[in-house]
């Protein structure tokens, strides 16, 4: 979608944003949660490059090697009322010649009328969707590939739990619930928790080298999503204004580090996920104009780490 496309846009986009009695955001639950066995070219994997719950299986995809095996496909990046679309290009669907995801789930479970979300996990074989929880699919993906890297290693994982379980509720997650508050003590109790996560981070990163310790692990690449999104859109689209992650010294170098790392910076697509964010919320950013900064942030300046 062009930038005069959007400007020509004048409805007002109602998304299935969910609210407790307080105000606070209530994210979906996955409906999907089967763990397949590995099948090469069994299983296709939708996905949103501008949703992060997708980029963190877009990234373990490709650490473990599994490009060939599972093949990949982007939805569109603007989701409206009817959810998300595929298109022309790059957004066509090569698999079932789909016009919307939601198709994906009908036919999963005939008149499905839950939260459609991204990333979807396809077997081709059955037909239906296997899962469509990231956190499940991070987990198994490693278990697919006998080159892949060892992201949950049985020594840390009661930590990498617990990392995960504050990250997600209050980072990952946090940005949401602040964005989407719908109530002054909703937004600034999630404002609150989340920066407070944020200075917990940076404080850890300057005695360790990555979130469970020596070793990157899934932990690292649950956050890493939130961490390229933050600046760009959270801390301004979603109010999280207190500190920008270059507020940070250890976070910042640490997220540039991540970033470095071989084949993930082409895993990021900007542009994508400045509009997914600008001009699909309506009810924060109505007009759909999308920020050009920030500025002078460069990932690819030496981090220093290690």
């Amino acid at each position: 979608m062009s930038s005069d496309e959007i400007s020509d846009l004048s409805s007002v986009t109602l998304l299935d944003v969910k609210v407790d009695d307080e105000g606070a955001f209530q994210r979906a639950e996955s409906d999907f949660r089967e763990i397949p066995e590995f099948e090469a070219g069994r299983y296709h994997l939708y996905v949103s490059p501008a949703c992060p719950w997708s980029h963190r299986t877009i990234i373990v995809r490709r650490l473990c090697h599994l490009e060939d095996a599972v093949s990949l496909s982007w939805v569109k990046p603007f989701r409206d009322a009817g959810g998300w679309a595929f298109g022309d290009g790059p957004f066509a669907d090569p698999v079932n010649g789909m016009s919307f995801l939601r198709e994906a789930y009908e036919a999963t479970s005939p008149g499905f009328g839950h939260h459609v979300s991204v990333p979807v996990l396809w077997d081709r074989q059955e037909h239906k969707i296997a899962n469509n929880e990231s956190e499940d699919i991070v987990r198994f993906f490693p278990t697919w590939s006998d080159d892949a890297p060892d992201l949950y290693p049985e020594d840390l994982r009661s930590e990498i739990d617990q990392i995960n379980d504050r990250v997600y509720n209050t980072v990952n997650n946090g940005t949401y619930k602040a964005g989407f508050a719908r109530s002054q003590r909703a937004y600034e109790l999630a404002f609150t928790r989340l920066f407070e996560s944020l200075e917990w981070l940076d404080e850890l990163l300057g005695t360790r080298r990555y979130l469970a310790g020596d070793r990157i692990t899934e932990a690292d690449w649950r956050l890493f999503p939130t961490l390229v999104r933050f600046d760009p859109v959270y801390h301004t689209h979603f109010r999280c204004n207190g500190a920008r992650v270059t507020d940070y010294p250890n976070l910042w170098a640490y997220a540039r580090e991540l970033y470095q790392r071989p084949g993930i910076a082409a895993t990021i697509e900007m542009a994508q996920i400045k509009e997914h964010y600008y001009t699909t919320h309506d009810e924060l950013n109505p007009k759909r104009i999308i920020p050009l900064g920030p500025i002078n942030e460069d990932w690819t300046a030496a981090h220093g780490r290690g």
